[in-house]
């Protein structure tokens, strides 16, 4: 009997999925709505669940949907994070992030961030012969320190492009082993803020992150630094930011806030330190083929009774 997999995806993403799915495989459309997106059948293995949330009335209080989890094995989110989804969504045997899946178009960004703030970019830029004038000499990232809070897959991939450029890189992880990486010293939380040049916040979402950069933690930063959020807006209070942008704080480059999307006058978006960009450094023409080929990847090893990729440890919420 073939392996029945359920999703809630629209037609657009089901097509891309379909295409790379094995010969034998029952694909079922639940429907990319909330009437239907939740009423798997009793026979389905897997779910695929969409990631736009609105569409399926997904959130993190949403109530369990009668009969859940049915007879699901495995459960296959695209995003890299689970913070906004609910409790009950746990109960499958095995839930799978889609971890890394968006690890190359955000270290890029992160590059980019960091280079337009050393370079001045765009301040530099002329449109006039009067504006040809001497100006501040640029900075380079060649001899500065990189620190990124949440050494995992996103990290490793921020750090080989760094290292590259001449930095260095220090980075905080759960557990208090080796960073894995070659040139990637682990330190604390503390020490990573008074020594990076930048801080890059990377790490997931949980009840231990949530506010763990506060007007307390950042009051130790470099004076000038530079902070990146590309995580979740949660990990910095609001409070803390502004206190260390009032500060020693050099700049901010917010692909993350809270909420989002900020309402219109939020003071943010008038602060001459702060860029914000609309949660869009994971973005690239090659995301949504990176995430299809994870997932079949890892359709791969559950038919084969392989160890599947980015298993979700549902107390550490990660």
């Amino acid at each position: 009997m073939p392996v029945v997999i359920a999703h809630n995806y629209d037609e657009r993403l089901a097509a891309k999925v379909a295409a790379v799915l094995p010969e034998g495989v029952d694909f079922r459309a639940l429907g990319a709505r909330v009437e239907t997106a939740w009423r798997v059948p009793a026979e389905a293995e897997i779910l695929l669940i969409n990631q736009n949330s609105p569409d399926i009335g997904l959130h993190r209080g949403m109530e369990k949907p009668e009969g859940w989890p049915f007879n699901l094995k495995f459960v296959q989110l695209r995003s890299t994070g689970i913070d906004k989804y609910p409790d009950w969504i746990f109960e499958v045997p095995q839930v799978c992030v889609t971890r890394g899946g968006y690890a190359v178009p955000i270290s890029e960004y992160v590059l980019a961030a960091m280079l337009a703030q050393v370079k001045l970019i765009p301040e530099i830029w002329v449109k006039a012969g009067s504006e040809w004038q001497p100006r501040p000499k640029l900075g380079t990232l060649n001899g500065q320190t990189l620190g990124i809070i949440g050494f995992g897959e996103i990290g490793k991939a921020i750090a080989e492009k760094a290292l590259t450029f001449g930095m260095a890189v220090i980075g905080t992880k759960r557990s208090n082993g080796p960073s894995g990486m070659d040139g990637v010293e682990i330190v604390s939380l503390a020490e990573l803020i008074s020594r990076s040049d930048h801080i890059v916040v990377a790490t997931p979402l949980t009840d231990e992150t949530a506010g763990m950069l506060n007007v307390e933690t950042l009051a130790g930063i470099k004076e000038g630094a530079h902070l990146i959020n590309i995580g979740r807006g949660q990990v910095i209070t609001e409070d803390g930011l502004k206190a260390a942008l009032d500060g020693k704080l050099g700049a901010a480059t917010l692909d993350v806030t809270v909420p989002e999307p900020l309402p219109d006058g939020h003071w943010l978006y008038a602060h001459p330190k702060v860029r914000i960009s609309p949660h869009i450094s994971g973005s690239s023409p090659q995301s949504d083929q990176n995430v299809t080929e994870f997932f079949r990847r890892n359709l791969e090893r559950y038919l084969a009774g392989e160890p599947l990729e980015g298993v979700v440890d549902p107390q550490a919420r990660y």
